[in-house]
């Protein structure tokens, strides 16, 4: 594979390093496929709010969830009156699609070569530890509900998830290496 580091091997054979390596592709690929969605939604999201509230209207969720029916149709009236009295403030949600989609490209390194790349993963890590206490003070300040809250930590604990099973088996993949590694061009 070009530009994947090799070596002789080290205790762990080419097939233990080759099904390591596919399995750090596939949790980073999740993790990728996940911003990529998030940015490409957060472009449309006045549209896509109000369609979530007719949709909710329609099934009748107000009698099963009434608060959180409640909050997406405040926020889709809100993005509403703002969008019709102040339009460039959605510039602001286009940053956070671009931010997004940015931050899927950072993700590139590692799937082309892990063990190169390796701080990329962990700074997905601390980035997703991160998104804890921002939704905590963030959102307690901006006066969002709680259970809001919890659904937009979630977010940095379920992409957690892959992202530390993908630093755990870099790690073991960059230990299957002996120190005399060549980078294949």
């Amino acid at each position: 594979m070009s530009g994947v580091t090799t070596a002789r091997p080290a205790g762990v054979g080419a097939g233990e390093r080759r099904r390591l390596l596919r399995e750090i592709r596939i949790c980073l690929g999740v993790v990728v496929a996940g911003l990529l969605v998030s940015g490409v939604t957060a472009f449309p999201l006045r549209e896509e709010l109000s369609f979530a509230s007719g949709v909710l209207a329609r099934v009748g969720a107000a009698s099963l969830a009434p608060e959180a029916v409640g909050w997406v149709d405040r926020v889709s009236e809100g993005l509403d009156a703002t969008a019709a009295a102040y339009p460039f403030i959605a510039y602001g949600t286009d940053w956070l699609a671009f931010a997004h989609l940015l931050i899927a490209v950072a993700f590139l390194g590692p799937l082309r070569d892990p063990v190169r790349n390796v701080w990329v993963t962990a700074w997905g890590v601390i980035a997703c530890a991160g998104i804890v206490p921002l939704a905590l003070i963030a959102g307690s300040f901006r006066g969002l509900p709680f259970g809001w809250q919890v659904i937009d930590m979630s977010f940095g604990v379920v992409a957690a998830v892959p992202l530390v099973l993908a630093l755990v088996w870099t790690r073991r993949l960059e230990r299957s290496f002996s120190k005399t590694t060549v980078t294949a061009r």
